[in-house]
């Protein structure tokens, strides 16, 4: 980004930065105690994960009143805009991320309380391939690599094609055995929230290149077909 005369300026938009940079370790790490919940039964962490959620979206609010503040005293145009916009919008994306982590270690607690089903590996499964992606965009948005953000871009129809045959494979597995019904269900609406936070990840890689390069990616988002859980 460019340097300004004022320097406080420059300490404020690494400032916003910083903030986002917070959130989305906060978000990931989220995320990764949500899947660990849920392979581990460990109900005592999944009621953490629930109740941190609050803070990330105190974080949200900090780069929403922030973001306020740069564009009323700063009047900020060209690249210094685009740069606040995408915070409001990774921010609103971040949040979103760790609204699912929640709800996914919200359904481990009732999932504790049934028997173990063993499409939970298949849900973990796609759950690390969304890890990946969620890693590589926030490392790319911090590192403002246009190159890796196109490739998280890329592979939303890989996360979407893998969603819809473990959305079979659990529809498959409570005709087969119907005890499984109640446990199965809840790991479909987990696969879901899990499948929503890839989108959100590749939102976030689109607002990357548009920060960046100041124009949408060419094309159309690669999307696998999915089916709706909820």
């Amino acid at each position: 980004m460019n340097d300004h005369t004022v320097k406080s300026y420059d300490d404020e938009l690494a400032h916003l930065t910083n903030i986002l940079a917070r959130m989305g370790g906060m978000a990931e790490a989220q995320f990764a105690a949500s899947l660990q919940a849920l392979g581990k039964r460990d109900s005592d962490l999944a009621a953490r994960v629930v109740a941190g959620d609050a803070r990330v979206d105190e974080l949200e609010q900090e780069v929403q009143a922030f973001t306020v503040r740069l564009l009323a005293l700063r009047q900020p145009v060209a690249s210094d805009l685009r740069q606040i916009v995408a915070a409001l919008k990774v921010s609103s994306e971040l949040e979103r991320v760790a609204d699912y982590a929640a709800n996914v270690a919200k359904r481990s607690l009732i999932l504790n309380q049934l028997p173990a089903v063993k499409p939970v590996a298949a849900v973990l499964h796609l759950a690390r391939i969304v890890q990946e992606i969620l890693k590589d965009i926030l490392d790319a948005y911090i590192e403002r690599d246009v190159e890796k953000a196109i490739r998280v871009w890329s592979r939303d129809e890989e996360v979407d094609d893998m969603y819809t045959g473990l959305f079979r494979e659990l529809i498959t597995y409570m005709m087969e055995d119907p005890r499984t019904i109640t446990a199965c269900t809840h790991l479909m609406f987990m696969a879901k929230n899990i499948e929503r936070i890839g989108d959100h990840a590749t939102n976030i890689a689109e607002t990357l290149h548009f920060l960046v390069v100041g124009t949408p990616i060419k094309g159309e988002r690669p999307k696998g077909n999915t089916i709706e859980a909820d």
